[in-house]
């Protein structure tokens, strides 16, 4: 059996009653750890946090052995019951983390399915054991969930690549009255170019996209392109470790949310688009009334 476990987007301790029987029960366990970032991830002693809780000793599975020696994890599922962690939820949205290369994207969802698919093909049963994804836990600004469109990602440009593809799916959504949520690039264990063309892989520093960038590089494209889709006046909301104990929300204008200081990573964005009053009374509690606002919204609940 494969079992396929999500942990939620706070610390260890977000893991389901369920998720953690599966865990114990397993006689192997990874955990994905190139894309999203659990608060213990940012840390030395993070794996080691999470074997002690979970009693259990955990083999750290990096981009390269996820989307390239599945079948090793695969093999031994088969035979015995294999565990699989992951940072939020299995197909949820904001764990479904940016992977961004030069010519195509590789999400993270796309990555679980196919893991699920060659599965089956082995004959391997799985079960996904669900938690909370970024996709709910935005709800907490107090825009609608059903009131939001298309989600876009945001990767980071480059001196010779300036992907806009999510400009049109923004514009849409805006056009429908509906909000955006942007998902921020996230490189970790990516190799350099140089290197790849050498042969021989080298490793960037880790990099994850601050929602200053994400708002830079909006205003860059909707400057190129100039069909208003947005512009430095619209509303937005920025989230900032969402899920963890000392999470960051802000609401304001583009032009304000540049100007916040929003810490350590994760982030995420959202785009607002035509606000109902109900929604409206909720998202006063986090928008910016001064310049020094952005300490009083710092939620911790």
């Amino acid at each position: 059996m494969l079992y396929i476990i999500g942990l939620g987007l706070g610390d260890e301790r977000d893991i389901t009653l369920r998720g953690l029987e599966a865990v114990k029960k397993c006689s192997k366990v990874f955990i994905e750890a190139y894309t999203s970032l659990l608060s213990f991830g940012l840390s030395s002693h993070g794996l080691s946090t999470l074997e002690n809780l979970y009693g259990k000793s955990i083999t750290l599975a990096d981009r390269e052995m996820v989307e390239e020696k599945a079948d090793d994890i695969l093999s031994d599922a088969r035979h015995s019951d294999v565990g699989f962690l992951v940072v939020g939820d299995p197909f949820g949205e904001m764990e479904l983390s940016v992977k961004w290369s030069y010519k195509f994207t590789n999400q993270r969802a796309t990555t679980h399915s196919d893991l699920v698919v060659r599965a089956k093909k082995l004959g391997v049963d799985v079960k996904v054991i669900h938690n909370a994804s970024v996709m709910n836990a935005i709800g907490i600004c107090g825009l609608q969930l059903y009131r939001y469109g298309e989600t876009v990602s945001i990767p980071f440009f480059t001196e010779t690549w300036r992907p806009d593809s999510f400009y049109e799916k923004i514009q849409r959504n805006r056009m429908l009255g509906l909000h955006t949520l942007c998902l921020l690039d996230i490189r970790v264990k990516e190799p350099s170019l140089e290197s790849l063309c050498r042969g021989k892989k080298q490793y960037e520093p880790p990099r994850y996209m601050t929602i200053n960038t994400a708002i830079e590089q909006l205003l860059e494209v909707e400057q190129m392109r100039g069909e208003s889709a947005f512009c430095e006046d619209t509303d937005c909301v920025g989230f900032a470790r969402l899920g963890s104990e000392d999470q960051m929300i802000v609401a304001g204008s583009m032009r304000q949310l540049l100007e916040v200081d929003f810490g350590a990573p994760l982030h995420c964005l959202v785009i607002a688009g035509k606000t109902h009053p109900v929604e409206e009374e909720m998202l006063d509690f986090y928008k910016l009334k001064g310049e020094s606002a952005e300490s009083e919204h710092k939620q911790t609940a």
